[in-house]
């Protein structure tokens, strides 16, 4: 039996990543709930309640004035009548994912399984259905590691808009429903944060005491009921300053209650497995904060190897399911993957689904896609680690704060992992007939060349670089692999 983690930050920095994590290296996301009902995107349950929005206007509409028709009656809409989590779980698997995360609560405060704290959850409310307790279940079946998404640390300020009031037009002065007293419990009685910039996020965390017991609580029973393999907060480690890369120490007692929910999360594991098999997700880039866990980068990556393993997390398209919003194609999420990969990162991707729990034709596609790339290349994928260097070639992606453009590369550019000895190559610009020049083998006698899903090429070394013809026909959409030995 592994020792167990005390609530301070010295015993929290024995965590090392686990090696099923370390293997995984791609999950994929449930990021559903209520919000997806309008089927109008991520912040619904904040920006139906920012007067001039088109979130707002398509509520005011197509539901009424939130005065009249609010967030906890769309809640009641929701059904989720056709959710198939077998159905989907197998889909998952099949398309590379060895680790299924899904959403508890977003920032909306609606839980997804059957909590005895909050009555706002989809036992008692739309659904009837445990969500979380389904997915479980289909993810123990399939070997998959389990993890939980809470968004509830901001939830507190970032929900105060619903205490607001329209300033113009037939219903100005006429408060949201957010000010019905027999829903306080579920809007939270966050009037201290004020409406007058409704815009305005700040901040991420609050400050009030109460609430942050509640956080606690609510992430304690998450824990004990699921025993989680990964938990991952939106935010930084509760309840420090949110997206700063501050040098100051940290102080403990600002972030007490944060780091009793993780060593009450790996002891949880320690009890149930005989060591941690546990990951805490969060998003300061601070070392001695995300040393208690891994490091989290939404929507965008680091420039070369870290040290320590991390984790990004991306989307298909916007994070709730959104009509107006385009998908990314199959070609940029696989060359996300292998760049993230070659730099000792995972990666996790949401796949939207429709407010009956279905997903559409366009992410069905991507889906197969990703399964006919696995197939062929999940060698070079589960297991491997970082090489001497993550890649060759002068093409980078562009790191910009969640800007996921999709980068143009050419045939001199490559990202390597290695495994059992060999090398891989992923070939981010060659095309079938090509031949491809690899510069990071000079000091290095190769002794063969393979292409996975083809099989032998013949090769050569001469002034340092090792020269492979291609041949006509490549076996996967993008990405194809060299194994080299």
């Amino acid at each position: 039996m592994s020792q167990h983690f005390s609530p301070t930050f010295d015993s929290l920095h024995r965590f090392s990543a686990p090696a099923w994590f370390r293997d995984a290296k791609f999950g994929i996301w449930s990021h559903w709930g209520p919000q997806s009902v309008p089927m109008f995107g991520d912040w619904y349950a904040r920006n139906m309640y920012i007067e001039g929005t088109p979130q707002y206007e398509y509520h005011l509409r197509h539901y009424g004035h939130p005065s009249k028709f609010g967030y906890k009656d769309i809640c009641a809409l929701w059904k989720a009548e056709n959710f198939d989590p077998a159905a989907l779980a197998d889909r998952y698997y099949k398309a590379g994912a060895r680790y299924l995360m899904t959403q508890a609560t977003h920032h909306d405060h609606f839980f997804n399984y059957g909590s005895k704290i909050n009555r706002m959850n989809s036992v008692n409310v739309g659904p009837k259905k445990d969500i979380l307790a389904l997915w479980k279940k289909e993810a123990d079946r399939l070997g998959m590691a389990f993890g939980l998404s809470e968004h509830l640390g901001a939830s507190f300020s970032w929900w105060r808009v619903n205490k607001g009031c329209d300033k113009f037009g037939p219903y100005a002065g006429v408060p949201y429903d957010g000010n019905d007293p027999a829903y306080q419990d579920f809007y939270h009685a966050n009037q201290e944060h004020g409406t007058d910039n409704p815009q305005d996020c700040s901040p991420w965390y609050t400050s009030n005491p109460q609430f942050r017991e509640y956080w606690y609580r609510c992430v304690c029973e998450m824990i004990d009921i699921f025993c989680p393999d990964l938990l991952y907060t939106d935010g930084v480690l509760p309840f420090g300053e949110h997206w700063l890369d501050r040098q100051a120490d940290p102080d403990p007692e600002v972030y007490r209650l944060g780091l009793q929910a993780v060593a009450r999360l790996y002891n949880t594991s320690i009890d149930q497995h005989g060591e941690n098999r546990a990951v805490y997700l969060q998003k300061d880039r601070r070392p001695e904060i995300f040393h208690v866990g891994i490091l989290d980068i939404e929507k965008s990556q680091l420039p070369g190897i870290m040290p320590d393993p991390w984790h990004t997390d991306t989307c298909i398209g916007n994070w709730f399911y959104d009509v107006h919003h385009p998908y990314k194609r199959p070609e940029q999420i696989i060359e996300m993957l292998v760049d993230i990969i070659s730099k000792n990162g995972n990666m996790l991707l949401n796949i939207l689904q429709r407010p009956d729990g279905t997903i559409d034709d366009d992410a069905s596609f991507i889906l197969d896609q990703l399964a006919a790339w696995f197939a062929v290349n999940s060698e070079a994928v589960y297991g491997t680690r970082p090489w001497r260097v993550f890649g060759e070639g002068d093409t980078r992606v562009k790191i910009d704060g969640f800007t996921e453009e999709k980068t143009d590369w050419n045939r001199s550019d490559f990202r390597f992992v290695q495994k059992d000895g060999a090398v891989y190559a992923f070939m981010l610009g060659a095309a079938a007939g090509e031949t491809v020049v690899l510069r990071s083998f000079a000091d290095t006698e190769v002794r063969s060349v393979e292409l996975l899903g083809a099989g032998p090429l013949a090769f050569r070394q001469e002034y340092g670089l090792l020269v492979v013809p291609l041949p006509d026909r490549l076996p996967s959409l993008c990405a194809n692999t060299l194994k080299i030995r």
